[in-house]
């Protein structure tokens, strides 16, 4: 699905939404392949089976063997292979063969309880399937599948919204499918990510991370997967999502860092910055590049060449009311397709909550570009003015062409905002 570079601008000559320049890193796409990754370490060698047991303590035997002889890869063959959380170590990578499915337990009590970071906040969670902290060069990758095993958790979490209307995502008591903390070059590519109990992929405090032709999925029915976002970037910087596909039924991109009437004083909190999504095809999912809810600061968001089939919102600033937020130099452009709505920016009160803060913090949006866009919609400009909550500004619109059932909001809700050639043709 990776476009040929030679179609593609020269990466270093390319700048990114406040003008800086996109550094050439951005622009190597090669993939690893399993011969690179070294010694192998295939399950089926150590005593792991296609049986439908669960083998969590024998995979990370063989994860922490693979350590301790100075790396390699460990392999998932042809199969569908149980285990709840492991945890990769240094120089240890993970391959999923052809045919090959690494599958999570359905059961909560195969997923360990430690202190870590969910929700913008870092507290006692449970672990993802597949966890790692502190690697540098750490890869997932092969043609196999990541499958969370989810269905039986969506089903509880609806069952328990039944009985109590207040239940959150955390009581659901759902695991994550690959949580990353404090890793560097890390590189996902070419796998299946789907049908994670919670969350697919949740990123903190990790930079140059790729995602290359990696396909990302869950159910909207017939039953809905409930918050499993394709994506989580949470305090990240420089970051490439390329030549994805995201059906999922939350939101695919999702830009985190945060929450709370003094997030932005927390040490654990922070800016996402310098992502890039390009050449990525999109089903349904309820947004495609989403800043928030969970989200303080984000600066120079680029989102390209896109497809979009029936996702709900392209791009979606959610703007809380109990935390400072700054949303700035994003662009989207040259995006094709159909969606609920183009721009979303409205405010999100989800479990709001100022706790001692006497006033409510001012938040921000601004340098918002959206450019050369062919898209059908239900709502074209769907944003809510508030300015006792935010202040928008410095967007530019432009050429854009827009099929649409409600053209939404005037344009004089934002401060010094640019049109040319915004062509909405109502149907």
């Amino acid at each position: 699905m990776l476009m040929d570079r030679s179609d593609m601008t020269d990466p270093e000559a390319e700048c990114f939404p406040d003008g800086t320049p996109i550094d050439g890193w951005f622009g190597d796409w090669e993939k690893p392949g399993l011969s690179r990754l070294g010694k192998q370490y295939v399950l089926t060698d150590y005593g792991i089976f296609d049986d439908g047991k669960v083998y969590t303590n024998e995979i990370q035997k063989v994860i922490d063997l693979a350590a301790a002889q100075g790396g390699g890869a460990v392999v998932v063959p042809a199969g569908t292979y149980f285990t709840g959380s492991v945890y990769f170590k240094q120089g240890v990578n993970l391959y999923v063969s052809q045919g090959g499915t690494l599958k999570g337990s359905s059961h909560i009590w195969d997923y360990d309880l430690a202190e870590t970071r969910i929700e913008g906040e870092t507290c006692l969670y449970f672990t993802a399937l597949i966890n790692g902290d502190g690697l540098d060069g750490f890869t997932i990758c092969g043609p196999g599948t990541i499958d969370g095993n989810g269905l039986g958790s969506w089903k509880d979490f609806w069952l328990r919204t039944q009985w109590n209307k207040g239940c959150t995502n955390k009581d659901g008591q759902r695991p994550r499918l690959v949580y990353l903390s404090n890793c560097s070059n890390v590189t996902i590519c070419d796998v299946t990510l789907q049908n994670s109990h919670y969350w697919t992929t949740h990123l903190y405090r990790c930079h140059h991370v790729k995602y290359l032709d990696c396909r990302i999925f869950s159910p909207a029915s017939p039953v809905k997967a409930p918050s499993t976002d394709a994506i989580d970037l949470d305090v990240c910087a420089d970051i490439l999502v390329k030549g994805c596909y995201m059906e999922v039924n939350d939101d695919s991109v999702v830009l985190k860092g945060g929450k709370g009437p003094w997030a932005d004083t927390l040490p654990e909190n922070g800016p996402n910055e310098r992502i890039i999504i390009e050449d990525c095809m999109y089903g349904f999912c309820h947004g495609c590049l989403t800043c928030g809810s969970e989200s303080i600061h984000n600066r120079n968001i680029l989102m390209r060449r896109i497809r979009v089939r029936g996702a709900a919102r392209l791009l979606w600033l959610k703007m809380r009311p109990d935390t400072p937020q700054r949303y700035e130099y994003i662009t989207v452009e040259q995006v094709e397709g159909q969606v609920g709505e183009f721009i979303n920016i409205t405010p999100w009160t989800q479990f709001y909550d100022l706790k001692d803060r006497k006033d409510r913090p001012l938040s921000y949006g601004d340098h918002i570009t959206v450019r050369d866009c062919a898209c059908g919609c239900d709502i074209f400009f769907h944003v809510a003015p508030d300015e006792s909550q935010y202040i928008l500004s410095d967007f530019t619109l432009e050429r854009l062409d827009i099929q649409a059932k409600d053209r939404g909001a005037a344009f004089d809700g934002v401060r010094n905002l640019t049109a040319r050639e915004v062509n909405v043709c109502l149907r």
